[in-house]
């Protein structure tokens, strides 16, 4: 087996068998106080692909940030073959103010890839662009639903692309999405490199979910283990996910409070009532219903709705039953803690 060759991120130089803390600058905060972005770089002794994982490119979505601590505590890390690049917290202001967006009120994941002499925005997705996106072959982005809105744990990726689509089934989600590609995000700026990227999305902002935190440790290891970096696991069965065909989100027909909602993971029937909205006095009701037949993978957690507020996220599949029986057996097949193997 080929030795692998040293990687250098920001001023570091990591060789082959080293690992390192690596503490990228980005903008200072008022206080002149001097703010880093954390890298955790892993170079292994031997040759293979090099994948970045990172979470918190929105800086309320926290989950990724344990599935990433939690990832760095495996041994199986000591002996992996390539580079991995762990990024727990990307949107570094964001993380510190608990929201979403950077102090310049821009999205960074519409921000890429960015430039050095722009917004706060521009900068910090050009400098993670420059310093980590250009440097792997491979990358898996975590992400959580927005505040209030919580999602089934799901990949979304380019699944025109046969080496994405085969990364994806690896990772082991229970439901894969086609997402298209959107101008200015990370998944964009990837696609011109040629980088086969996942985004795993699963659970709600500034909330942890253990479920979803467990199947996105199990889901990078699996992918680790399909692109060479890990050996095969003997023990675990290979997932099989399915693939929705279609996505819609259901929306609120009028204003009010929302009460008796479908949970996610639930198979929904077309015409079946998800809620109902009734006004404060009782007087005004109108049940929420499904367009069609599908599967719950995002809902809105808040009994409160304007008309036209996105409340039910519905995946249609090809095959119903196999999508029900895909997202019952999904939690069953996780371990409380996963083995370290």
């Amino acid at each position: 087996m080929a030795k692998n060759q040293s990687i250098i991120i920001g001023d570091t130089e990591v060789k082959p068998g080293q690992s390192a803390t690596v503490n990228l600058p980005v903008a200072d905060l008022y206080t002149a106080t001097p703010l880093s972005m954390p890298v955790r770089v892993i170079c292994g002794r031997q040759a293979g692909p090099t994948l970045f994982v990172s979470a918190a490119v929105h800086g309320d979505e926290l989950n990724g940030v344990e599935v990433i601590r939690q990832l760095l505590k495996r041994k199986r890390l000591q002996s992996i073959r390539g580079t991995l690049l762990a990024v727990p917290i990307v949107n570094v202001h964001g993380f510190l103010n608990q929201s979403r967006y950077l102090p310049d009120r821009r999205d960074l994941n519409r921000s890429f890839p960015g430039t050095a002499k722009g917004s706060i925005a521009a900068r910090l997705a050009n400098k993670f662009y420059k310093h980590i996106v250009s440097k792997a072959d491979y990358g898996i982005d975590l992400h959580t639903g927005a505040i209030n809105r919580s999602n089934l744990p799901q990949i979304r990726a380019n699944l025109d692309d046969p080496g994405t689509m085969e990364m994806a089934r690896a990772f082991g989600a229970p439901v894969i999405v086609n997402a298209n590609i959107l101008d200015g995000s990370l998944r964009a700026c990837a696609a011109e490199l040629g980088m086969p990227v996942l985004i795993y999305e699963a659970g709600e902002a500034l909330r942890f979910d253990d479920l979803s935190i467990r199947a996105g440790l199990r889901g990078i290891l699996n992918v680790m283990q399909f692109i060479g970096m890990l050996p095969p696991s003997k023990r675990r069965k290979p997932a099989n996910p399915v693939l929705a065909s279609s996505t819609s989100w259901v929306r609120a027909p009028i204003s009010g409070i929302v009460n008796g909602k479908a949970d996610l993971g639930s198979r929904i029937s077309g015409g079946q009532a998800l809620a109902t909205i009734s006004n404060p006095l009782g007087g005004v009701e109108m049940d929420v219903t499904a367009p069609f037949d599908g599967i719950v993978i995002g809902c809105s957690k808040l009994p409160l709705a304007h008309e036209g507020d996105a409340l039910f996220h519905l995946a249609e599949f090809t095959s119903m039953s196999r999508a029900e029986n895909r997202v019952e057996k999904f939690a069953t097949e996780l371990d409380p803690e996963p083995k370290d193997n």
